[in-house]
């Protein structure tokens, strides 16, 4: 199988994360909840994976950086605590469903920045003016659809000259582009530990400016347990429970292999297997590819449109063929309706670290094969 549905969960891991998650399980009980060896062991396994995100993303403090089971935990953190009812939201037209739903949930007035795939002006512009009056901003760094990367740095700016709280969602760029978390001045960025960070499914991570921030889970904490309260201070008030010990070893694991890499080496890596698939694919018309005309604008993801094929059609008919590809909205229809793909999805190749070029080619093959 040539799997290129890493924009998804990164299935090919090195084998290190494999390994730490196993050691773990063997070794490690429950961090905070005593003092004997395999609780310290845990607790000394998450503390390092706290320095290691924070110095990978920026952040001062290792303690403002919080464990979570997904993006999708994390935004719904930073959305409940800046946004209430009827609040106004301004976000890109790139957003996922992780963020788009849990506005609609709270019942925010939501400001959708809409622009063209590939320009970044006019998203800076877009937002410019729909910023005035809002609670809140939400701006993925890269879309998880069509691997554009919009210019979260311009609009982080913009959001601080107004006194405008951002969320970053970094789903789709951890691992391969750079987040200088601190420097972008933001009140939150959410990210998986499963994709770019090559850590197992169940994991992921949440950076956080302050401690203002309101829990979305209530329960014990192995701190202040006389208090009714949950504690006061990061990361105990947003990790009530036990923690995925085993998970967070293998994001530990993840990591520390890009550490050795460099996500500027991994981005370079993915970029030139997009570059020898969409050329191969060049020359035939049947094929649309959603490819920025600047490569410095996209990720080793593309969005592609194969002749009269349903998209969904066309993903089980590469499944046959040995290609594994995502089909169909990605969980990101606001993203298709910017773009006018919400009407037909789109079929997603998604590269990764393990990826060869020779798979690149071979999987622009079974796509000529299908025509």
């Amino acid at each position: 199988m040539i799997y290129l549905d890493s924009a998804a969960t990164s299935f090919l891991k090195p084998a290190s994360v494999r390994y730490a998650v196993s050691e773990a399980m063997g070794t490690m009980s429950s961090p905070g909840r005593g003092g004997y060896e395999s609780a310290m062991a845990a607790a000394n396994v998450l503390l390092d994976c706290r320095i290691a995100l924070a110095d990978m993303f920026c952040v001062r403090d290792p303690e403002r950086v919080v464990f979570t089971s997904s993006a999708t935990h994390g935004l719904n953190i930073a959305i409940r605590s800046l946004v209430g009812p009827g609040d106004k939201v301004v976000i890109s037209g790139y957003e996922h469903n992780a963020v788009w739903r849990p506005l609609y949930a709270l019942g925010a007035d939501v400001a959708v920045a809409r622009a063209p795939l590939f320009e970044p002006e006019a998203m800076a512009r877009a937002f410019r003016e729909l910023l005035p009056g809002a609670g809140a901003a939400v701006c993925t760094q890269v879309s998880n659809v069509f691997g554009y990367i919009l210019p979260v740095e311009e609009i982080a700016a913009l959001c601080r000259e107004r006194g405008v709280p951002l969320i970053v969602d970094a789903s789709q760029g951890a691992g391969c582009v750079g987040l200088d978390f601190d420097g972008l001045g933001c009140a939150f960025a959410a990210m998986p530990g499963h994709k770019g960070l090559l850590g197992p499914q169940g994991t992921g991570a949440l950076l956080c400016r302050d401690g203002n921030v309101e829990p979305l889970f209530y329960g014990g904490t192995g701190s202040q347990s006389q208090q009714a309260a949950m504690p006061d201070f990061l990361p105990d008030r947003l990790e009530p429970g036990t923690h995925n010990v085993p998970g967070v070893a293998g994001l530990l694991a993840g990591v520390r292999w890009l550490e050795k890499r460099t996500c500027h080496a991994v981005l370079a890596h993915e970029r030139r297997l997009l570059e020898l698939f969409s050329g191969r694919l060049a020359g035939e018309r049947r094929v649309r590819l959603f490819l920025s005309p600047e490569p410095e604008l996209q990720t080793g993801v593309v969005s592609v449109q194969i002749g009269g094929l349903d998209c969904e059609e066309a993903a089980a008919r590469l499944d046959r063929l040995g290609v594994a590809v995502r089909a169909g909205l990605h969980c990101a229809p606001l993203a298709h309706e910017t773009a006018g793909t919400l009407e037909t999805g789109t079929v997603r190749f998604s590269f990764s670290p393990f990826n060869t070029e020779r798979e690149a080619l071979q999987a622009a093959d079974a796509v000529l094969q299908l025509l």
